[in-house]
This record gives structure tokens, sequence and C-alpha cells, in this order.
């Protein structure tokens, strides 16, 4: 990579730093900066640099804001009656697109993970807690990933949660819309069957 100019080979280096991008990648997309027309390639700078200057976590739910508290927590649109809670920013952003819920969201910032050295004390777990001890919250929604460390959390969770008046449940899992019941692993498909429910027609 030697022939590329030194400023290049700068940027290459800084894009092949994020996550999955190699530095055949990283080559493409500086390649691609490079021949972006200078405003393009300004207001691409401007915008990583507005990312670090102006988003914050939420000292509400900690969400990504632009705003403290953000737009969720503020908006006398929402149920504040129920909160859902979430490992990571992203994962609000998906059940926020689903377009199926309309109440309060409280991000982890991760999940229990004793290998990994992540405990209690690792997560927002306390903050949880003082949300309900408000009183306002009526159900708790465990919405954490159905992996192991994200079951062992919403477990956690659940049995913290028995001293409060709140109702707590648990997303449902199993077999995806559209997937096939033989292509199913065996976990998911244990998930199925045990959190089976009432058929309506």
């Amino acid at each position: 990579m030697g022939y590329y100019p030194s400023p290049l080979l700068r940027l290459i280096e800084q894009l092949s730093k994020l996550p999955g991008i190699g530095k055949k990648t990283a080559t493409r997309l500086a390649l691609h900066i490079f021949y972006m027309p200078h405003k393009q390639a300004s207001a691409l700078a401007s915008s990583i640099l507005e990312v670090k200057e102006k988003i914050v976590f939420c000292s509400s739910c900690f969400g990504l804001a632009d705003t403290d508290p953000c737009n969720l927590c503020t908006s006398p649109e929402r149920d504040h009656t129920l909160l859902c809670v979430v490992e990571r920013p992203d994962d609000l952003v998906a059940i926020e697109n689903s377009g199926a819920y309309n109440g309060l969201y409280h991000v982890l910032r991760g999940a229990l993970s004793p290998l990994d050295g992540i405990g209690p004390d690792d997560l927002r777990i306390n903050e949880l807690l003082a949300r309900v001890r408000q009183g306002k919250i009526k159900e708790v929604i465990l919405a954490t990933n159905t992996n192991v460390e994200g079951e062992a959390t919403a477990s956690y969770l659940a049995q913290l949660l028995q001293d409060y008046p709140v109702h707590v449940s648990r997303i449902a899992s199993g077999i995806p819309m559209g997937g096939d019941v033989k292509y199913t692993d065996n976990v998911t498909l244990k998930h199925s069957i045990e959190k089976r429910h009432e058929f309506k027609s």
C-alpha cells in the first residue's frame, strides 16, 4: 500500500478500524471519498463531528438523543405507564420502527455476562429500579435479546422487580414469520413450544 499518498493511507487506516471493515473495503471507501465532490466530502466530515459533539445519552432512558431528556421521554403522546427494557439503543430503534409499541424505554447499555466481567453494577439497573419506584410505571416489558446473556439479564430483572407493584412481561420468542419448523434450531423450537399461546381465529 506504500504507493498511496500518506493522507490516503491515514484515511484507510482510520476506516479499517471501524467494525466489519477490512483493509480492502477501507481502501475502496477511502478512494470513493477522494473522488467525491469537495462539498459532499465536507458534509460527511461535518456530520461525523456533529455526531460526536451533539449526540448524548438521555439521562432518563439512556437512549441516544440530541436533547436531554429525549423526545420519546418527554412526549405526551407516549404511554408513560409502560416501560420497555432493551440492551442497546439500536434495540430501541428496532422496536420503535416496528410501530407496535408506544410506551417509554429503558436502555441497560448491555447485558449480564460474568465471563466478560459485566455484572449488575455495569448496567443501568439501579436507574431502572429508581424509575419503577416513582410509581408511574404499571408494566415493565423485558425486551432483552434471547441469547444466553439476554435471558440471564431478563431473569435477574424479573426477580428484582418482584418487590414492586408492576406487571413484568417478556417479549415472545420463537419461530419467525415465514420460517420453516424443520429448519428452526432446537433452542428456538423449545422456546416456541414452551411459550405457546391460545390460538384465536
